[in-house]
């Protein structure tokens, strides 16, 4: 199951609801992360938005909860829109609201990205014969995402894999590969000994910092051709 829901609302369309948050992650003293709030609300939103695009979704509006007072707003707004420019979509709505009655002592943000698609369009994982997948970037989370920035799938390449025919992708979220890999597959139990790839498949990935494609062989080769050095191949193997 994805971290999205859908709700139809007539004409043959549905929204696609994402959602993410952080806290301790910011420019407050007692933050364990101290990071300016533009990249904050940026890894929030590309956590929510590629959720919602591997839905099918396309991003319509986006509704920020502020937690870390009045004066970070333009700079979480910032963010955002870093993110949505990244994606082709400027002009996308912003909203949202903040607790200014309250000072907290941590940072803390609340985002959800609202998309809209034709209920028809299902992405879901396709019974190809002849499937293969890959995990695109790296699981990091924390420092690392500043550190290892360039180990990270960007929202563009994301966007890019996503839209290639014959293609479903996957966010890896906190819980990490193997856990993704089971929501994938529901019908079947699968465990770290059954999973050949070079990456850790038990540690999280922080703010989706990297995503898992399914793809037809056909595809292969446009899949690594784009993922380049990000590309690591992933195989299950049948008891």
């Amino acid at each position: 199951m994805r971290n999205a829901i859908e709700i139809t609302i007539g004409g043959g369309d549905c929204l696609i609801l994402a959602s993410d948050n952080s806290g301790g992650i910011g420019m407050k003293a007692e933050d364990l992360v101290h990071v300016p709030y533009q990249t904050v609300a940026y890894y929030s939103f590309r956590t929510a938005s590629m959720e919602c695009i591997a839905s099918g979704g396309k991003i319509i509006s986006v509704v920020l909860h502020n937690f870390c007072g009045n004066e970070p707003w333009t700079e979480l707004e910032e963010g955002i829109r870093a993110g949505l420019r990244e994606l082709g979509l400027a002009d996308v709505p912003i909203t949202g609201s903040t607790e200014s009655n309250f000072p907290l002592l941590q940072s803390a943000v609340g985002l959800v990205v609202i998309g809209k698609k034709a209920c028809s369009d299902a992405k879901e994982i396709p019974d190809f014969d002849d499937m293969k997948l890959a995990v695109i970037g790296l699981p990091l989370v924390g420092d690392e995402v500043i550190e290892q920035k360039d180990h990270i799938a960007s929202l563009s390449l994301f966007q890019e894999i996503n839209l290639l025919g014959e293609v479903v992708t996957w966010p890896v979220g906190s819980k990490g590969v193997l856990h993704e890999l089971n929501q994938i597959f529901p019908d079947q139990w699968i465990e770290e000994d059954n999973v050949v790839c070079d990456v850790n498949i038990l540690k999280s990935s922080g703010p989706a910092a990297c995503f898992i494609a399914a793809f037809s062989e056909s595809q292969g080769e446009n899949v690594r051709n784009l993922a380049s050095d990000l590309f690591h191949p992933l195989t299950i193997m049948k008891e």
